[in-house]
């Protein structure tokens, strides 16, 4: 008897979990924790997808700033809601660094999400101001050489960051880096003459490079971008061995049905398909992706193994 009731039992969960999956998300708004402040390249993608969502979807996304700790308030925040679809995570390649990072965290940030979509990808540039000497990244790393220039990025840990300190090594030169919360104040110093380059991810100097603020020294994709398709990419500007592309995205908690997290992706290609979806992510100097959850997940997993070895090596500190 008691094995008849528990084989009825499983019965019932194996089909309420399919039941749910087809008729999620009727049942109430959808919310997307988003880590950071409002305003930057992030954000603005989080922003751009709950609203074109709410349309594929049928049903109200909304976003929710949480920022502070190196997104760990938020990325923690995420990690305990209850995985049922209706919270979801604006992720980026900080996922990846934050488990060296902050090796105290009472979450994984690689393994406690499942995977939904790598939105976009979001390359790293190098810019000086318009009237800066050096022309090329070889002008830059010379100018290095005869002395240190002060160099600001995101943060300490921040992909930005890490990439430096792989220029660094690869050229065997030392700047004097100068972390900030966030990009919005190191380009405002850059221009203000108090940095001599600002290493930052393409969305937030674009329009400053396209209008002849600034001139990109690299862009750190594999090939040019179509945002900023006169910056050489790292190669191109004589730098081996050194590529770090970040991305905005979507996860989700751990143990969310894997038929949500499907139907999530498929939502997530209709939106970046839109073109005024695509002409918005141009304009940002941002490239739309479509791939797996898996591939996603993948990546996540590649990058944390490839950035710890830098964290390590530069014996770098959360600010």
């Amino acid at each position: 008897m008691m094995r008849r009731r528990s084989l009825l039992a499983l019965a019932a969960a194996s089909l309420a979990t399919p039941a749910f999956a087809q008729a999620w998300p009727a049942e109430r708004s959808i919310r997307i924790i988003v880590p950071v402040a409002a305003g930057g390249s992030q954000d603005i993608v989080a922003r751009l997808l709950a609203r074109h969502l709410t349309d594929v979807l049928g049903q109200n996304v909304v976003v929710e700033n949480l920022p502070g700790a190196g997104s760990n308030i938020g990325y923690e925040a995420a990690s305990r809601a209850k995985p049922d679809g209706y919270m979801l995570l604006a992720g980026s390649d900080s996922l990846s660094i934050n488990r060296t990072l902050f090796p105290g965290l009472s979450f994984d940030p690689v393994e406690g999400f499942a995977p939904v979509a790598r939105a976009v990808r979001v390359p790293q540039i190098l810019v000086v101001r318009a009237d800066s000497s050096a022309q090329t990244l070889e002008d830059f790393l010379a100018a290095t050489r005869r002395g240190p220039l002060a160099v600001g990025t995101p943060g300490n840990g921040s992909l930005a960051h890490l990439l430096g300190e792989q220029i660094q090594a690869a050229a065997e030169v030392r700047w004097t880096h100068v972390p900030y919360r966030g990009g919005a104040l190191a380009v405002n110093d850059l221009l203000g003459g108090s940095l001599q380059g600002v290493i930052i991810n393409i969305g937030a100097v674009t329009d400053h490079v396209r209008v002849g603020r600034m001139r990109g020294l690299f862009v750190s994709s594999g090939e040019r971008t179509k945002g900023l398709p006169e910056v050489p990419t790292l190669a191109e500007a004589g730098m081996t061995g050194a590529e770090a592309v970040g991305w905005h995205g979507i996860v989700a908690p751990r143990g969310t049905d894997p038929a949500i997290v499907s139907r999530l992706n498929g939502a997530i290609g209709q939106v970046l398909a839109k073109p005024e979806v695509a002409e918005r992510l141009a304009a940002l100097g941002l490239e739309p992706v479509k791939e797996s959850p898996e591939a996603l997940g993948a990546l996540i997993r590649a990058d944390a193994e490839r950035w710890a070895g830098t964290i390590r090596r530069a014996r770098i500190q959360p600010d």
